[in-house]
């Protein structure tokens, strides 16, 4: 379902795609359980944000999200350097991850001025 927020919209496909992609990935399971968790988790905090007890706790919520999308590249990284995931797969997470990073610090920015 498409909301009035790119941020949330972006986020939950990336965990969908994340989803499905740990899904087909047959070896590394460390690796795997790893991504699906942070994967996943950068939507949640973005969503939890959204009913945030003040400021502070709103901008705490995107700094987790933050961290967790820094921390899905690094393991989407893993699994391409072990030939778990191809060049095209990895570089179009990476993209993607890439674009949410961006959004979310821009988003961190913006509240904190704001505050």
């Amino acid at each position: 379902m498409k909301t009035d927020n790119p941020l949330i919209d972006k986020s939950k496909l990336f965990a969908v795609e994340i989803i499905h992609l740990c899904e087909s990935v047959k070896s590394k399971s460390v690796l795997v359980n790893q991504l699906f968790k942070s994967g996943t988790s950068i939507g949640a905090n973005i969503s939890e944000a959204q009913y945030a007890h003040g400021k502070n706790d709103f901008i705490a919520k995107l700094e987790i999200a933050l961290k967790e999308c820094n921390e899905t590249e690094y393991w989407l990284e893993l699994l391409f350097k072990t030939d778990a995931i191809n060049e095209s797969t990895f570089k179009a997470f990476q993209q993607n991850a890439g674009a949410i990073r961006r959004m979310l610090i821009a988003s961190c920015k913006t509240a904190k001025e704001n505050r």
